[in-house]
């Protein structure tokens, strides 16, 4: 017998190619798709209500046997289907509009079951149908009937789709295979077949959150399963030559770098250090709050590479964070005697040919870059770290590109993006993981403001006098969808204006179109104060490190997601001066209220990262296809982080006595993972 996952809904009794196109647009495409696809609510469809109870407006489901059906045209042309039922306690409407082909079926004498909303038209009860079934509707037998409501697409109705997930559970609910461990199913857990009959057809709904439950909980231990397993796919392999102790390279950054590094920045790189010095390569997400110097951890991580006679590499996902990572890291490594590139898109030819033959000879020790880095021309004499930023903006596979271009080297992912624990255990799940959980000491909360446009001349005033102070301010124009040019134009307009208010300020502009040796000139005057005000896109968004900046204005603030705005505060507040970020908006609505309403009251990273969580939902917050990971059918990671721990835990505990996957449950798990991520190359292996 075929697996649930490799029939294709076509051919079950009652769909045929027709009704298969219109579920494939609910991605329904197998037998499994469709027994998880689950209800989004219930309805208590319960016919107990006596007809003299019904008033205007209730929502009602009564059972009749039509008398009468007829089509009829309203005055405003509309076509309706009336219907004149029988009910023990009277008659009753039934009214279907633009369903005229209805009138064939509701033959005198046909038993019915309408659900709708209540009207009153001269004493006589009236049902504007929303939902009928024919017959007995298909639901477990004795108690309340509660029929489960699914998320459609046009032209499949309520109806079809219970009949058809119906006749699939009685097809395949008893063959299928148990897929939980018995430790997780001694806990209470119902098994598979009775837990996908009852999450569609409950006899209540305790049950049905029960059913639920159990699916999201195999769904997780699936997912922790295979991610386990990509684990040890990649730590089973041994580095050909594993780091040294920290020498005199290392020695010589520290001793350069103009500050020293906090406790939790040296706990989190003696755990790189152990990493790296491992005969296994590291794997390692490196997370940590803005500001809290992730970005000198990853270039000891680069120096001690290099000090091993190793290249090292550095990717980012655009070509602004690049260039970023490119201006702040060159400074510091070149004056150690670390040869360091930049290659992304738009170098020139001449020069990209001549980047490539030094980092294909050795020539080039450190190589920062975007996904140019992974394409095929690119090749390293010995690549021996692979640093990727940013890496919920990458897919698995470009992390795993480039990792391949060496000979097992270690990894090092960062992100600039809070990640709540429940996600990043989902996403990386295959990685080891430190935090950098406290900032450097000294610095002041960023108070945040919100202000209306109207207020700007008060806000200008306010500023003239942080200037007078001594102290710069960040000016950041509206995000303008994807384009480069359109904000670059908006940049230059805002900075033209701020000139009008500020005659005798010094105002920088920057954005993506400008040449990287303009990008280095402005910051470089940013930096050192000759250049006052900085007038920016959110090029300045990461990498940007400006004590002196008290002041973030940021112009359209609504228009920015919540890790974007947190990214942009993080640019001040990084000296034990007060420091300010204005966010300026005007008639937001209700979704952008909450965020910004969120922005103002939380400062902690993680707090907020949690809250966007809530706010736009899992897949939205991450973006669960570029992780190279599939989309949760059943699970939730915000409701369900407790059983998230419980699947890890379990996986991990299946794994370690039954390696291989050659046990009995085993060789289904492993028959169900390469059949349910068949299309996640990256995750099953």
């Amino acid at each position: 017998m075929a697996s649930i996952w490799e029939s294709p809904v076509q051919y079950l009794k009652g769909v045929g190619p027709q009704r298969a196109r219109w579920l494939a647009r609910l991605g329904i495409k197998t037998v499994g798709d469709l027994l998880y696809h689950l209800p989004r609510r219930y309805e208590n469809r319960s016919c107990d209500r006596p007809l003299f109870t019904l008033a205007e407006g209730d929502t009602a489901t009564l059972k009749g046997v039509v008398l009468l059906a007829e089509e009829i045209t309203a005055r405003t042309g509309l076509k309706l289907v009336r219907a004149t039922l029988e009910h023990p306690e009277g008659t009753f409407c039934a009214v279907w509009f633009n369903q005229t082909y209805l009138t064939r079926m509701l033959k005198p004498g046909t038993q019915i079951t309408v659900t709708g909303k209540v009207k009153r038209v001269l004493g006589t009860v009236e049902i504007q149908v929303a939902d009928f079934s024919l017959g007995e509707e298909p639901t477990p037998a004795g108690g309340e009937r509660w029929i489960p409501i699914y998320p459609l697409t046009e032209k499949l109705s309520q109806r079809s789709l219970r009949t058809v997930i119906l006749r699939a559970l009685e097809e395949n609910a008893n063959q299928l295979p148990e897929l939980l461990p018995l430790s997780l199913l001694e806990r209470g857990f119902p098994p598979r077949s009775r837990a996908l009959r009852e999450v569609h057809f409950p006899s209540d709904p305790e049950q049905a959150a029960q059913a639920r439950e159990r699916l999201a909980l195999e769904e997780l231990f699936l997912l922790q399963l295979a991610l386990a397993q990509r684990r040890r796919r990649v730590i089973r392999q041994r580095k050909p030559r594993p780091c040294r102790p920290d020498g005199e390279l290392v020695r010589k950054f520290m001793e350069n770098l103009p500050f020293e590094l906090t406790p939790a920045q040296q706990r989190v790189w003696r755990e790189i250090t152990q990493d790296m010095e491992s005969p296994f390569p590291m794997h390692r997400l490196l997370q940590g709050d803005v500001g809290a110097g992730k970005t000198v951890v990853a270039a000891l991580a680069l120096v001690k590479a290099v000090e091993n006679g190793k290249q090292a590499a550095l990717m980012a996902p655009t070509e602004v964070l690049a260039e970023q990572h490119y201006l702040n890291l060159y400074p510091l490594l070149e004056k150690i005697g670390i040869k360091v590139g930049l290659l992304t898109g738009n170098r020139k030819k001449e020069a990209r040919q001549q980047l490539l033959m030094d980092l294909a000879q050795g020539e080039l020790d450190v190589i920062i870059g975007t996904h140019a880095l992974i394409q095929e021309k690119v090749r390293f004499h010995c690549l021996g770290l692979v640093v990727v930023d940013e890496q919920h903006r990458f897919g698995v596979r470009q992390r795993t590109t480039l990792r391949s271009k060496g000979q097992s080297p270690d990894v090092l992912v960062m992100t600039a993006t809070p990640i709540p624990r429940t996600l990043a255990l989902t996403l990386y799940g295959d990685l080891d993981l430190s935090v950098i959980d406290t900032l450097p000491p000294g610095r002041q909360a960023v108070q945040t403001i919100w202000v209306k446009p109207g207020t700007l001349p008060r806000l200008y005033h306010f500023i003239r006098q942080e200037a007078e102070k001594g102290n710069q301010a960040f000016f950041i124009c509206p995000l303008i969808e994807e384009s480069e040019q359109l904000a670059a134009q908006a940049a230059s307009k805002l900075a033209e204006e701020l000139r009008q208010y500020f005659p005798s300020a010094a105002i920088g502009l920057l954005h993506g179109r400008l040449k990287l040796e303009e990008k280095e000139r402005v910051m470089a005057a940013f930096r050192q104060g000759t250049i006052r005000f900085l007038v920016s896109t959110t090029v300045v968004e990461v990498g940007v490190d400006v004590p002196n900046a008290t002041v973030m204005v940021i112009y359209d603030a609504d228009r920015f997601g919540l890790a974007q705005l947190h990214q942009l505060r993080g640019r001040v507040g990084r000296s034990s001066k007060p420091s300010y970020c204005i966010l300026v908006a005007d008639k937001v609505n209700p979704e952008a209220r909450a965020r910004l309403q969120a922005f103002i009251n939380l400062r902690d990273g993680f707090a907020l990262a949690e809250e966007d969580l809530r706010l736009r939902g899992p897949g939205e917050f991450f973006g669960l296809r570029q992780s190279g990971l599939p989309e949760l059918k059943v699970a939730d990671l915000l409701r369900d982080h407790r059983l998230l721990l419980v699947a890890r835990e379990a996986a991990q505990q299946f794994l370690e006595n039954d390696p291989n996957l050659s046990s009995n449950l085993g060789k289904e798990l492993r028959q169900e993972l390469a059949q349910r991520f068949a299309a996640f190359k990256d995750l099953v292996g």
